[in-house]
């Protein structure tokens, strides 16, 4: 697990450590020579590079990082010190010497004014070492006039830790008054404004990442009980015994469709298959079973009864103990239909099982604000997948209230009905029957499309058959996947071609992506490899 921090729950963590016997130092020499190996490996042809740094530990950390680039590479960097030598104290002004000593050639400017001589647009990379996590804002003075500038360039800027002016407990999806960034480079952990926060509103894609400095596990507490949903992928990412058979990896029934919705059934069933479940069979009314059919010769198949209207009708509740049994995961609503019996069927099926139950779409459009407490996790496994809009009918809200607290809403659904509840959108939560709340990070603007929702119902419903005994792991990693697959499909089409299916075809990139590269980085957003 990686939590999330606020600001001082950082200071704390690295108070403790400190403590502990690593000297801030120590601390500051990782930061720093992290942040340069991440831009020798994402920025392999910026030659050019400028390292504004201020006179506190941010700036210290972009000393550090200023002396690693210069000595480990052939780039040309210069150091703009917004501050006078005499200004750094402790371990800022040790990194400077250092930096002076070890690379006496290095063009070094201090001062207010340190920028004026400089055209900032000529070098191939800014790093932004200015202020740090423990900054509040507004920003103020110098920094303001830097802000405006660096906004007007096209110039690459990596931040390090956060970007300047940047709140870090900031829950907002985007901070305008602070400094531009085409990548972040923090310590230890993510803290708020990290995985709430878009770094520029047209850059899907720029990447975060978590440099471990030396801080040990233990100390690194969150007060706020959040975490990151990408380290529970770890789940998926152990190869299959070489003794495996299907029936290891769970049999899940998919319920759904109606007359003209055939489609949400078959996407659900696909990605449930291509998530590795060991078998799916789709239980569609008798009109759309040649349809559903189609999706897949591997998808078997259990023809509903449905009534004059298309959808399922009561009589098939007398066939529910032969439907689930042997059955593992059962997932209900894609496509299902609010008409005729297809509500009072969906809530019986609630009732009646006692297996795993991933509800979606109309089958959680049959619990509204008077039914939900029908919806009780406590005597096994289930799963809510709502949009802001499905959310908004179960809690007798609007989207508005909804979008307005949907941390605070999402956990007190989820504690009061012990379930857990997967609140969909941008940065969609993972809130668990503990109270505990997992952040994704993964995902984008093209799958905003009809299908998404069908397409995570199936991966959720497969993670869970083949981690029955890790509820919260199974469906945080199936969130993350879907989100990483829907990257991967953007990255390879364009965020406006991209089909629901498109990200099925792209979940084999997202089960093969670990989020901790080769150099000890974790990425909390974006994607490895050069920026695109």
């Amino acid at each position: 697990m990686i939590p999330i921090l606020t600001a001082a729950d950082m200071a704390q963590t690295d108070r403790q450590t400190i403590f502990g016997g690593v000297p801030i130092a120590t601390l500051m020499e990782n930061a720093g020579t992290a942040v340069a190996t991440f831009i020798e490996r994402q920025y392999p042809n910026a030659f050019s590079v400028l390292v504004i740094c201020g006179k506190g530990n941010n700036g210290g950390d972009g000393l550090v990082a200023a002396r690693a680039l210069a000595i480990n590479s052939s780039r040309q960097i210069t150091v703009a010190l917004l501050a006078k030598e005499s200004d750094l104290k402790g371990p800022p002004a040790d990194a400077f010497a250092k930096l002076l000593f070890e690379v006496p050639g290095m063009e070094v400017l201090t001062g207010p004014d340190a920028l004026e001589s400089l055209v900032l647009s000529s070098f191939d990379l800014i790093v932004d070492a200015v202020l740090g996590t423990g900054f509040k804002p507004p920003l103020r003075g110098i920094a303001v006039t830097l802000r405006d500038q660096l906004s007007t360039l096209e110039v690459p800027i990596v931040a390090v830790d956060l970007p300047s002016g940047w709140d870090a407990d900031s829950t907002d999806q985007s901070s305008p008054d602070a400094f531009r960034a085409s990548a972040v480079v923090t310590f230890t952990a993510p803290k708020l404004a990290h995985v709430f926060s878009h770094l520029t509103p047209e850059s899907t894609f720029g990447p975060v990442v978590v440099a471990d400095i030396g801080s040990p596990t233990s100390v690194i507490v969150s007060t706020t009980n959040l975490h990151w949903t990408g380290a529970s992928k770890s789940i998926a990412e152990k190869p299959r015994d070489i003794h495996s058979n299907k029936g290891k990896f769970g049999h899940i029934l998919l319920i759904g469709g109606s007359y003209g919705t055939a489609g949400a059934p078959s996407m659900s069933s696909l990605s449930a298959l291509r998530a590795g479940a060991g078998l799916v069979t789709a239980a569609v009314p008798e009109s759309i079973l040649d349809l559903v059919a189609a999706v897949a010769p591997e998808l078997m198949l259990a023809p509903l009864t449905q009534g004059p209207e298309g959808a399922v009708d009561l009589a098939n509740l007398d066939r529910l103990e032969a439907l689930t049994k042997k059955i593992t995961v059962i997932a209900i609503g894609p496509g299902l239909s609010t008409k005729g019996d297809a509500s009072e069927f969906a809530r019986q099926v609630v009732a009646r099982t006692t297996l795993p139950l991933v509800l979606d779409a109309d089958g959680l459009n049959a619990f509204d604000v008077t039914r939900t407490h029908l919806l009780d996790g406590s005597r096994r496994t289930l799963v809510l997948t709502p949009h802001p809009g499905e959310f908004a009918r179960l809690t007798g809200l609007t989207v508005k209230q909804v979008e307005a607290d949907r941390l605070n809403l999402a956990r007190d659904f989820a504690t009061k009905h012990q379930l857990t509840l997967v609140l969909k959108g941008w940065r969609t939560l993972v809130a668990h029957p503990d109270g505990a709340v997992a952040v994704n990070t993964t995902g984008n603007p093209s799958m905003a499309k009809g299908g998404s929702g069908d397409i995570l119902t199936g991966i959720v419903a497969a993670m869970l058959a083949q981690f029955p005994d890790r509820v919260a792991e199974a469906v945080e990693a199936a969130v993350y996947l879907h989100g990483l697959a829907g990257d991967f499909a953007a990255h390879a089409m364009d965020e406006h071609t991209v089909l629901a299916t498109d990200t099925v075809a792209h979940l084999t990139d997202a089960f093969r992506y670990r989020t901790r590269d080769a150099d000890g980085l974790t990425w909390i957003a974006g994607l490895h490899g050069p920026i695109l």
